[in-house]
């Protein structure tokens, strides 16, 4: 029986072997060289220089388009996010509506500019439609988070599929109890989509904090006009790979990695006073 399980947890080994190589190889050990480097002053070509806190202390203390591109990305996820989750959610809600092959057929329409969202093509098509607010400060940050708003087909996937699980029988039963539309969507659609609300609410704030493409080509790679879309990955790409200011680039990175993880914390902590699930009591 030993033989066996030992040969059976052999066998797993094999096949978690690729995997595991690929996580250390090309996730743990590029991390924890990251981590180093953030500590250094590096610029690829020569010796690491180990500066200490050096690079952190000037984050925060000796660079203002640092703080402004914090500023940016805490406005696009501030706007971007609400909006892609209502509109996914609104769609989401008439596709559930359709019955027959109508619904596949949008569910697909509706989806498809998501399969596109990273494309150059569809952020320089974007740029050529919003030419004039793309050159206004006040206005060009707006155009990206409506490329993002655009792309809610994931979230709607999900929140459809959500839609599907809830018993048609509580419906049912607030109608005859005179429930209206909105009654019946506010005391029992949203709680018992909460638990989906939730998923889709943590990963597009993830997918928010690492927006990239969009703003570099809708900004020309430069975060303009007036650094007014100088997201913090874009400025984290322009010191290290323009700069060549690694050791800078990799404190900022990790600066990003500890915020996500901070607010993603945040979010499950709080998440108990407004997800239900369905084994509850």
């Amino acid at each position: 029986m030993a033989l066996a399980q030992q040969r059976s947890q052999g066998v797993a080994y094999l096949f978690l072997g690729p995997w595991l190589l690929g996580a250390i190889g090309l996730t743990v050990a590029p991390m924890i060289v990251s981590l180093y480097l953030s500590f250094t002053d590096y610029d690829l070509f020569n010796e690491p220089r180990w500066v200490g806190l050096g690079n952190y202390a000037k984050l925060f203390g000796d660079d203002p388009r640092y703080l402004q591109s914090v500023g940016v990305t805490l406005k696009y996820v501030v706007w971007s996010v609400p909006l892609k989750l209502v509109l996914a959610l609104a769609v989401a809600l008439l596709l559930n509506s359709l019955r027959g092959k109508g619904q596949a057929f949008f569910r697909s329409a509706f989806y498809a500019p998501s399969l596109l969202g990273a494309s150059v093509g569809l952020a320089l098509a974007w740029r050529a439609i919003f030419d004039t607010w793309v050159d206004t400060p006040d206005y060009a940050l707006i155009t990206i988070v409506l490329l993002s708003a655009w792309q809610f087909g994931a979230p709607m996937v999900i929140f459809l599929a959500g839609l599907q699980q809830i018993p048609r029988d509580l419906f049912d039963a607030a109608a005859v109890d005179g429930a209206g539309w909105w009654r019946r969507l506010w005391s029992i659609t949203l709680p018992m989509l909460s638990p989906v609300l939730f998923f889709n609410l943590v990963l597009e704030t993830i997918h928010a904090f690492q927006a990239f493409t969009q703003a570099f080509v809708v900004s020309g790679g430069r975060g303009g006009p007036a650094d007014s879309t100088l997201f913090y990955t874009l400025y984290l790409y322009e010191r290290g790979f323009t700069e060549f200011r690694m050791g800078y680039a990799s404190a900022m990175a990790w600066v990003l990695l500890v915020a996500i993880a901070l607010i993603t914390a945040v979010l499950f902590r709080t998440s108990r006073y407004w997800v239900f699930y369905g084994d509850e009591r």
